[in-house]
């Protein structure tokens, strides 16, 4: 996770819109066009009146005053031409409407679910960043059946989490708000898992404040962050090198 604040999740209108829209404005064009044509055949307007009939239909009638000519069959006419605009026009909002807001209605859907699985679990463990390091620890645990709960700030890997179909949360985990939202006073253990010692002893201490008895597991770079870890609340403290050497010299 980088220091920047996330960005709302947000749903992007792509090029296929522009693809989806040609059926529906092509549809409308064409009734336009079969509109004009055919009130000018017959009422013996120009094009210009004939657009303003498309507008305003009531027109037809006062033209028929004072002109002759199939007025029932015109007024039957533009009743046709209007439902073909009033539907073509429905289709083209509803193309618009979907593509832009579908896909925030799906992922704001999908994220309600994940918070009321969240809010149902009990002795779950909270990962605080899905870099390699937390990837690998939420992918061990999940393996061994534990419920796991992601914090992520970044699009991308909070992304990862979700198609690595894991309950994840996008946002700060050094936020209180956050920490709540993952269920910190229901869980066992919290795990700062950044690639941020400072970010990960901060996590350790809002985490300590606000469920006192939760398990704090925090990795940390170097062993000059160990002590302060420890100072912060941490009841395990990770140096992923050492650990890495101390598994190659069992190895040898």
């Amino acid at each position: 996770m980088s220091a920047s604040s996330p960005g709302p999740i947000r749903a992007v209108v792509q090029r296929p819109l522009l693809r989806r829209l040609l059926r529906p404005v092509a549809a409308f064009g064409i009734v336009v066009v079969l509109g004009v044509s055919g009130f000018t055949s017959l009422g013996g307007v120009g094009v210009v009146d004939a657009l303003f009939w498309l507008l305003d239909p009531t027109s037809i009638e006062l033209h028929f005053r004072a002109h002759g000519g199939p007025e029932t069959l015109t007024k039957g006419y533009a009743v046709v031409v209007l439902s073909g605009l009033v539907v073509t026009g429905l289709w083209i909002g509803e193309t618009v409407f979907s593509a832009a807001f579908g896909g925030q209605i799906q992922t704001e859907l999908k994220q309600m679910g994940v918070e009321r699985t969240i809010d149902e679990l009990e002795g779950h463990i909270i990962i605080c960043g899905y870099g390699t390091f937390g990837k690998t620890v939420a992918r061990r645990l999940r393996d061994e059946d534990r419920d796991v709960v992601v914090i992520e700030r970044e699009d991308a890997e909070f992304q990862r989490a979700i198609d690595d179909d894991l309950l994840a949360i996008q946002g700060d985990a050094r936020r209180e708000e956050v920490l709540t939202e993952a269920g910190v006073k229901r869980a066992s253990t919290v795990v700062g898992a950044i690639d941020d010692s400072n970010a990960n002893v901060q996590i350790a201490m809002g985490a300590s404040q606000i469920a006192p008895t939760v398990r704090l597991v925090v990795r940390v770079g170097d062993e000059m962050y160990e002590a302060l870890a420890r100072r912060a609340g941490a009841d395990e403290v990770i140096i992923p090198e050492v650990a890495s050497a101390e598994q190659v010299t069992s190895t040898l």
